[in-house]
This record gives structure tokens, sequence and C-alpha cells, in this order.
């Protein structure tokens, strides 16, 4: 199985505001940069859509470590909370609907194939490849070429953020 590590980050001007990722992958001499920039979004949003974007990206099973500076992302990986949220019918232990619901099952459909370690690494920190990351969401929110996030604009219209 192919070693891969995949670096990720999520950016948002306003929150909500224009959003973007960036991803960088890595595999032996192998270097992939990966960005795309929406219209209105959150940073919450892109944090999982630099993971999911990154997980898609990869054309076979490999052996993967993903790493994060959102808790938000690795926490939910490595804490079990996804699998809590499911076997609960997408509620919190609150109670309250998921929020990002979409992007979380997209997640784990992109990471299922894959042999997966979830690592957090502090953001801003002077790590290379987050701040390339970084370097890459924050342009992305600039782009001229930004996506429409139906996915937020669907859970706004039900409330859901």
């Amino acid at each position: 199985m192919k070693k891969v590590e995949i670096h990720t980050d999520g950016a948002c001007s306003g929150n909500p505001g224009p959003g973007g990722y960036g991803v960088v992958m890595v595999s032996g001499k192998h270097r992939l940069e990966l960005s795309q920039g929406y219209r209105r979004t959150t940073n919450n949003r892109m944090e999982l859509l630099a993971c999911i974007a990154g997980l898609e990206a990869l054309k076979a099973p490999c052996e993967v470590t993903l790493i994060s500076d959102s808790r938000y992302v690795i926490d939910a990986m490595t804490k079990h909370w996804l699998r809590g949220w499911k076997s609960r019918g997408w509620v919190t232990s609150n109670k309250q609907p998921v929020k990002n619901k979409d992007l979380w099952m997209r997640l784990e459909a992109a990471s299922a194939p894959h042999k997966m370690t979830w690592k957090w690494i502090r953001g801003h920190v002077g790590h290379k490849e987050n701040e390339r990351c970084d370097v890459l969401a924050v342009a992305a929110t600039k782009s001229s070429k930004l996506l429409d996030d139906t996915g937020f604009e669907q859970a706004k219209d039900n409330r859901l953020l």
C-alpha cells in the first residue's frame, strides 16, 4: 500500500463569508497541491472540504496520514464523535442536529478505502506544510473562480448552521 501524507487547512474571511481550502499531498518524491474557494461558507466546512479533497484525489487505497490543525476534524475522527452522531441519527450528545452532516458523510466515504491515521498539529507555528496549506487556503478565498457551497446554503435554509 502506498503511503501518503495529506496536509490540510481551511480559511474563511468572515464566518460565514468567502472561504477556501488548501491541501498538500506528499508521497515519496511526489507532491500535489490542491485548493478551491467558495463564495459563502464557514471555516469548519473548509477544514472538512480540505480533507475530503485530498482523500478524493487518491486513485487507490493508501496508507494515509492526514495532518490538520482543526480540532473539529481530528477530534471527530479520533474520539469517535462521528460514530456517535451516526448511531444517534445524526444528532449530537446535546440532542442538536449535527452541523455539516453532508460533509461528514462525504469524509467518512472518502476515508473508508484507506488505512487512516488522523494527526492534529498546532497551526501557525512554522510547520512547513501547514503554512503552505494556509497560504493556499487564504489565496483560494480571494480567487476569481469561487464556487457556491450548496451544502452551506441548504443547511442555512434548514437552520442547521
